[in-house]
């Protein structure tokens, strides 16, 4: 009942739009979370961030919805499209069965999708060059490990993880030949309590640095995903890989309102600022400054192509 209620007040809200007399100069915007919603100090809260910006900077209006399970990713989406948005963003690879379905559905209404790509003509996707940012963070951890052993703790090992996983593994070694990296998979991207065994059982093996396990880092260190999640644990989250889903969900709004917005693939990377590592706020003490200068070098590099981290994508 919940669930039906909200959405009528959204479209409540966007039917008292068509009569406004900015009708016309305001672009509408809907964006529809990845499952888990607003509060997860990763993934989703950028996409936020990215829509408030461009809400607060455009003057665009907007509207977001956080669905309970993935059950009703097809039911918003076309939601959504039915109230006439002049755009309607998905976040996470999740949507993408429903998306290439609910856009061929509704070729007049422009779609947009993080994570994943649909090739109809009214989509875009907004991709990130994961295994690029990923690196970065590898070389951090193959120079700072004392043990030579470091830890990947993933989510569900699906095929968009696997760039994470890989570009790190590549990093660490890139910089430390001499360093094994321990990999393993909760099998959930909502079962933190499975990720905090995993991170403890990597570390009890040996690693001393374990990426993607900012919130459960308990006597080594940790690399956080996604958003700067070094503020969790000041001085034991190194690092973050940070990956700007804000500023792809902003370029993306931006586009509608230039009249620039024309679909294909859109793709974020060091190159353009997209993947990156946080700013040391809290381990620039800990960190010896030759470690950040192979982590710029490494930059440098991968921008220049004299380094071209493997997509195991591709």
């Amino acid at each position: 009942m919940r669930k039906i209620f909200s959405l009528v007040l959204v479209a409540v809200f966007l039917m008292g739009l068509v009569v406004g007399p900015a009708y016309a100069q305001t672009p509408r915007i809907g964006l529809i979370f990845a499952e888990g919603g607003l509060g997860d100090q990763s993934f989703n809260d950028a996409a936020y961030a990215g829509l408030m910006a461009a809400r607060d900077e455009l003057g665009v209006e907007v509207v977001y919805v956080e669905p309970a399970d993935i059950a009703e990713m097809e039911e918003h989406q076309r939601a959504y499209a039915d109230l006439g948005l002049d755009l309607v963003i998905v976040i996470g690879f999740i949507h993408q069965s429903a998306l290439v379905e609910v856009s061929a559905d509704y070729p007049d209404i422009n779609f947009a999708i993080v994570d994943d790509v649909v090739d109809n003509p009214n989509v875009t996707s907004l991709v990130f060059e994961e295994h690029e940012g990923s690196f970065l963070v590898g070389v951090l951890a193959g120079l700072m490990s004392e043990t030579n052993k470091v830890g990947f703790v993933g989510g569900m090992e699906v095929p968009l993880i696997r760039k994470f996983e890989s570009g790190f593994a590549e990093g660490a070694k890139y910089a430390n030949p001499n360093v094994e990296v321990l990999v393993n998979y909760a099998g959930s991207f909502g079962d933190p309590g499975r990720g905090r065994e995993l991170a403890v059982s990597q570390n009890e093996r040996g690693a001393d640095i374990i990426y993607h396990a900012a919130a459960v880092a308990n006597g080594f260190y940790a690399i956080g995903v996604d958003s700067d999640q070094d503020y969790m644990a000041p001085g034991t989250v190194l690092t973050s890989m940070v990956k700007r889903v804000d500023l792809a969900v902003y370029d993306v709004i931006k586009s509608v309102v230039d009249g620039t917005l024309e679909g294909g693939v859109r793709s974020f990377g060091i190159q353009d600022g997209g993947v990156g590592t946080s700013e040391f706020t809290y381990t620039k003490d800990i960190i010896p400054q030759s470690v950040l200068d192979a982590i710029e070098d490494a930059k440098a590099k991968i921008m220049s192509g004299e380094i071209v981290v493997s997509n195991p994508l591709q």
